[in-house]
């Protein structure tokens, strides 16, 4: 398994300045109603100065009640507009976040199979739920709270300063606490965080192999072994939760801790300054006042930094994506005709040695073409080459002098399919699963493809049945006679089965073999088989072993050599 990229700091943040500038009006907007909520609410604690200092000069109870208004009218409307400023931080939130899915989609499609083979399924699914479902809960509640907090923050700093710069000065020394202990946090946490999802991806990978591996695992008495492989992931796990945790715990004491010494500062210090005439009590009880009054957004940035911090390293791995080339990137023109050309062609898993080595191989338009070969011979490794989905270390597979692997997604399905054994069925009804394959087909033409797989099952509402979960099940044979159907409907030039019927009993993977073999009249077809009776219907067979291609010819030819290919055929027979 090979991990998916993390994008780094840098690449966050612009992807971050992305984001915000497809939604410029809606962040303008909330900043603006942020603001007007912050400076309303400075207003109360300087009119109470005010009030104070009049009082003290003898004024008379008109002037306070006048001022007392004031106060509440301010209060009032900082109510109304921090009610406001949420509603639009939050609806730029979910718009946001939307965006962040959709995209996450679109490059996970994007990506070649063989990247998303390599990096395994628990990393790809992690990052597409858990993280994604994190930078959404950051976007929709954390980033509005501590976006209107810090406004909150540097507005009334601001009017501290200007009340009484001496005091001003005199809190932001009670604050250094805040900052050592934010710093400490700031400076490990990404680290610890990016730790702790990867480590919940290997678990999902672990606990997936396993799950789906579970038959293979009990007929090899791999039990001990896997338990053993998810108890170390689960350990794994627990040892970068437990360094999140530890983080969180000595954070948040120093912060609580904190809280309380700008406010005895600045109380000292006004008593100290006010006995000395050098600020009056009104200016030293808003100066208060105003310190007291950074505790709630304080509060509100301590409370959500870890949400952030964790969304932050959740954001990396998704926006980790963006680093990885897309499959097919590169279009290589219109293919001049359907005559596929392997040429002196090497591959090799990565990290591994050549699996094919050196193959030369001609498929000349509408003929059928079956591969044999003993496991491991690399039948699969050449259909994945064939199909576009992997490109040679050495050499060239080319369809009308065009490499298929650099046919753009759309060329690429209506020149080559690839049909394995694997197949997914989709939520939905029976007719939005075939329309992935043809979405503008009428019921007619969907009918008929199934019809042309040998689709007998009679479901309950038809083309209309829910299929998936919560609906009609669907066994492994018609699963994969469904994916058949969508083959027919794409109505690809060339198809390449990869043990396409193998779920199948004999005689219906032969019926709707030779089912397909009449719609597919005309097309190349290249089939990977252990079946043989594959290969007596083909045109042509090709012998793979060991990575190199050792016969070509028809059925009758192979056997009358006497080569491997008659061996296979003998072994099958008997």
């Amino acid at each position: 398994m090979t991990d998916l990229p993390v994008a780094g700091p840098a690449a966050v943040r612009r992807a971050t300045l992305a984001l915000i500038r497809r939604d410029l009006r809606g962040f303008t907007w909330l900043l603006a109603l942020n603001a007007l909520a912050a400076l309303a609410g400075l207003v109360g604690p300087w009119l109470l100065g005010r009030i104070i200092d009049r009082v003290t000069a003898g004024a008379g109870a008109a002037a306070v009640d006048r001022l007392a208004l004031a106060i509440l009218a301010a209060a009032l409307a900082q109510l109304l507009l921090g009610r406001q400023a949420r509603y639009a931080a939050h609806r730029f939130g979910e718009r946001t976040s939307a965006r962040i899915r959709e995209q996450f989609v679109d490059r996970a499609l994007a990506l070649p199979p063989a990247t998303v083979e390599r990096a395994g399924t628990g990393d790809l699914t992690t990052r597409g739920t858990t993280d994604v479902a994190a930078v959404g809960t950051a976007l929709r509640d954390a980033a509005p709270d501590v976006f209107i907090a810090l406004v909150q923050i540097l507005l009334i700093v601001g009017a501290l300063l200007t009340v009484q710069p001496l005091l001003g000065a005199c809190g932001a020394v009670g604050m250094a606490g805040i900052w050592l202990g934010a710093r400490w946090y700031l400076r490990r946490a990404r680290t610890a965080y990016l730790a702790e999802g990867a480590a919940t991806s290997t678990l999902a990978e672990v606990i997936a192999a396993t799950a789906s591996g579970a038959r293979t695992v009990e007929a090899l008495g791999l039990q001990a072994r896997r338990t053993a492989t998810g108890e170390a992931a689960v350990e794994d796990c627990r040892r970068t939760r437990e360094r999140t945790l530890f983080l969180r715990n000595v954070f948040f004491p120093i912060v609580s801790v904190s809280y309380t010494v700008p406010v005895v500062v600045v109380l000292l210090a006004g008593a100290f300054l006010h006995a000395h005439g050098m600020v009056t009590l009104g200016a030293a009880v808003a100066a208060a006042l105003y310190v007291r009054q950074l505790e709630n957004p304080l509060d509100t940035v301590v409370v959500w930094i870890e949400q952030l911090q964790s969304s932050g390293a959740s954001y990396a791995r998704v926006e980790g994506l963006a680093g990885l080339p897309a499959g097919s990137p590169a279009d290589g023109g219109e293919p001049a005709d359907d005559r596929i050309e392997v040429s002196a062609v090497r591959y090799a898993y990565e990290g591994r040695d050549d699996v094919l080595h050196g193959v030369d191989l001609t498929v000349r338009p509408g003929e059928r073409l079956a591969v044999v070969g003993p496991s491991g011979s690399g039948k699969t490794t050449l259909a994945r080459l064939l199909a576009g989905m992997d490109r040679p270390r050495d050499g060239a597979v080319t369809v009308g002098g065009t490499p298929v692997a650099d046919l753009g997604p759309e060329r690429l399905r209506r020149q080559v399919v690839l049909v394995t054994q694997e197949h997914h069925v989709f939520l939905g009804t029976l007719r939005d699963n075939l329309r992935i394959a043809a979405p503008d087909a009428d019921d007619a033409t969907l009918t008929a493809a199934l019809d042309a797989v040998g689709w007998q099952l009679e479901l309950p509402d038809g083309l209309d049945t829910e299929l998936g979960a919560g609906g009609h099940h669907l066994d492994g044979a018609h699963a994969q006679q469904l994916a058949l159907a969508r083959v027919v409907l794409a109505d690809p030039h060339t198809l390449i089965l990869d043990e396409a019927t193998a779920l199948l009993d004999p005689r219906t993977a032969r019926a709707t073999e030779r089912a397909l073999a009449a719609v597919l009249d005309g097309r190349t077809v290249i089939a990977v088989a252990h079946r043989l009776h594959t290969a007596h219907d083909a045109d042509r067979v090709a012998v793979m072993q060991s990575g190199r291609l050792t016969e070509l010819g028809t059925h009758d030819e192979l056997l009358a050599a006497e080569g491997p290919y008659a061996d296979l055929w003998h072994t099958w027979k008997q």
